[in-house]
């Protein structure tokens, strides 16, 4: 085994060790399907950082320099989407859903959903929704088994094996508690990666200036292929034209209210710290995305060609660095997928757990027991969710995708145009209107998307979720307007407020 193999060992168990650590913390503090969904509250900081964690996933550090390495500066433009439509996404909402939440005491988005606009069919429908994340988690698992590949000399398959049972087994046991510390610590070392690696192409290709260092990076991308340079790349799959550029970044204002991230908003212990959480989540993420640039570096040290995609950073940054600090990405990586993944076996636990068995069966009396038992059950259940749904996702990849950032965005997209609609109209509209309209909106604007994307219409899932999500939108806007709320609507909002 090479030096490298040596250090990614050394570096991925005593990784390993921490996490599990962290899990068995959360495990010991996690009493109830609460503590397993929010946390039982955090501050601005860690909660901040815990955003940035699960918001910027593996795909930043290998799926995104992938596009980068393909397709040039054009990726650039992806950067301005996470920054600009993120942060509006989450100012937008995060204010008015916690103060909302300040009666519901919702756990998860279909539970906040479900009991604003009083439907169950809303808190069922939304929770099958929320399934499309499993794909997501599909694509975190890639990028773990790429690294174990590349680095650990494994074949692929081994390598999400043991991906997929690390992260399994600590969610499984200190559920949003173990999810959130870890975060914590995954976001840091992500910041840090994304310094080095824009920093590092200065100093490898410096050339008489910053300005003459980018004016050189340009050149020699020009040389290898024009499109590279282009505002707008027509090989592309998501920044050919301005209209793709304004999907990408409307997509990425509508993940802003994922589940997964939405219930970071709800585990925030005070509202005074909403502003702090804010701005620790907009600097880090800030500097975690500079890692994109890797790609490009990648594309002028290497050529055409000569790497996967999805692992051009890691073949830049084997070229850049002595063995040690080729290691420490590695263990980066296998964190950025880690922190993720678990925020979102958090919020699909939750799902079943919560929103169906407990805010729908047990509720509506379809499954009778006590409400000591029924937490009980539902704790079991939010833990037994967890290797079900890994289970399903690793089959997903078992055979290899060609670019795991398109996998992701099948769920994230899938989502967005599924409940994007009645989130924005439960914060702005000046009225609740009917459950019907937002029960309309979610089968809207879900259809959309599996006609728009899944019927071959539009060939990039980014382009398809915006279109869809905006349709979803409209759909709640004309019918919140066109149906008349029923007098028993009227009723129940009345005795809920």
């Amino acid at each position: 085994m090479d030096n490298i193999g040596v250090y990614t060992w050394v570096g991925f168990l005593v990784f390993l060790v921490i996490m599990l650590a962290l899990g068995y913390i959360g495990a010991r503090q996690t009493k109830s399907v609460r503590h397993f969904a929010l946390g039982g509250g955090l501050g601005p900081i860690v909660m901040g950082l815990s955003f940035t964690a699960t918001y910027i996933s593996a795909a930043t550090f290998l799926g995104y320099p992938g596009w980068s390495y393909e397709w040039g500066l054009t990726n650039l433009w992806l950067i301005i989407a996470i920054i600009g439509g993120g942060a509006i996404g989450v100012l937008m909402v995060a204010k008015r859903i916690r103060k909302v939440n300040k009666e519901q005491k919702s756990l998860s988005l279909p539970d906040w959903l479900g009991d604003y606009y009083k439907s169950d069919f809303l808190r069922v429908g939304t929770g099958i929704i929320l399934l499309f994340n499993i794909f997501y988690i599909a694509a975190q698992f890639v990028a773990g088994a790429r690294v174990f590949e590349y680095l650990l000399g494994m074949d692929y398959t081994t390598g999400l094996i043991l991906i997929t049972a690390v992260v399994v087994l600590y969610v499984f046991g200190g559920g949003a508690l173990a999810d959130i510390y870890t975060d914590a610590v995954q976001a840091v070392l992500m910041a840090i990666a994304g310094i080095i690696v824009f920093v590092s192409g200065l100093v490898v290709f410096w050339n008489n200036g910053i300005a003459a260092t980018f004016s050189g990076i340009v050149d020699n991308l020009t040389a290898q292929d024009g499109n590279l340079v282009k505002v707008f790349n027509p090989e592309s799959a998501h920044f050919y034209s301005l209209g793709a550029v304004i999907g990408a970044i409307t997509i990425q204002w509508a993940f802003a209210s994922a589940p997964h991230l939405f219930n970071k908003v709800l585990g925030l212990k005070h509202d005074k710290d909403l502003g702090k959480m804010i701005v620790t989540y907009v600097i880090t993420t800030t500097l975690c995305v500079l890692v994109m640039f890797g790609g490009l570096y990648s594309r002028v040290a290497l050529g055409s060609g000569t790497v996967v995609a999805d692992l051009a950073l890691m073949g830049y940054i084997e070229w850049a660095f002595p063995a040690i600090i080729v290691a420490f990405f590695g263990v980066v990586i296998l964190a950025a997928a880690m922190s993720t993944t678990d925020g979102l076996f958090v919020s699909i636990s939750t799902v079943f757990a919560n929103d169906i068995f407990l805010k729908f069966l047990v509720k509506r009396g379809y499954v009778k027991m006590g409400e000591e038992e029924a937490e009980k059950v539902a704790l079991k259940i939010s833990r037994l969710a967890v290797p079900f749904v890994g289970l399903i996702a690793f089959l997903i990849v078992l055979k290899p995708p060609v670019y795991m950032g398109d996998v992701m965005w099948i769920g994230i997209s899938g989502i967005a145009a599924g409940t994007l609609g009645p989130i924005l109209y439960a914060v702005y509209g000046r009225r609740k209107p009917s459950p019907r309209a937002a029960d309309g909106s979610m089968v809207i604007g879900l259809l959309a998307y599996l006609i728009l994307y899944f019927g071959g219409i539009m060939q990039s899932t980014m382009i398809a979720g915006a279109v869809a999500t905006v349709i979803g939108i409209l759909a709640m806007i004309i019918l919140a307007n066109v149906m008349k709320v029923e007098e028993s609507e009227l009723e129940i909002v009345a005795k809920a407020e």
